[in-house]
């Protein structure tokens, strides 16, 4: 089981981690397609090879094939809008706020998986890549489609652990060249 064996890589001096990726992953509420839609999606936005490596296979496993594709969507089309309306939110200059986007972003209409599943998985990979507007904007989309808060939670909590292992696992391959 490659979840097995990225816990086990996982150093002591970050145990906590080890625990918390078992815990979000084997102990999670969603349904399966949010849960591993969510963990492709971060497991992607977390930029690390070794991580993906580990998980995707287990994401294919648990996905069907249009949920599979729309995870990996999810992950291309936030990592283009949390740059792009990251950037814009963050100058100072509000006018840039009134400036047409221009960009495509057709998969987010039509992702062909139910629009909660993609909204979360959104979600997720906006906290990874740090955008407030893009967190905000699925946040109230997931609320009023009736997603409760522990569920959102649950997403960025998925997503904070799988960026941290990311992180950690980067480090130590540095570390130990």
């Amino acid at each position: 089981m490659a979840l097995a064996e990225l816990k086990s890589a996982i150093p002591d001096y970050a145990k906590d981690l080890r625990l918390n990726l078992g815990s979000v992953i084997g102990n999670s509420e969603l349904p399966q397609q949010q849960l591993w839609g969510t963990v492709l999606a971060c497991a992607i936005a977390a930029r690390s090879p070794r991580v993906l490596r580990e998980l995707e296979p287990e994401a294919k496993a648990n996905l069907k094939p249009e949920a599979y594709t729309a995870a990996k969507s999810a992950a291309a089309v936030m990592a283009m809008n949390n740059v792009f309306y990251r950037t814009r939110h963050l100058l100072s200059d509000p006018e840039y706020g009134t400036l047409r986007a221009g960009l495509r972003m057709n998969v987010i209409g039509n992702p062909g998986v139910e629009k909660v599943d993609f909204e979360l998985w959104s979600l997720a990979v906006s906290a990874v890549n740090g955008c407030g507007q893009c967190l905000d904007s699925h946040e109230q989309v997931l609320r009023k489609a009736g997603v409760d808060r522990e569920t959102v939670q649950e997403a960025f909590k998925i997503a904070a652990v799988i960026q941290a292992v990311a992180t950690t696992l980067d480090a130590k391959a540095v570390i130990a060249e």
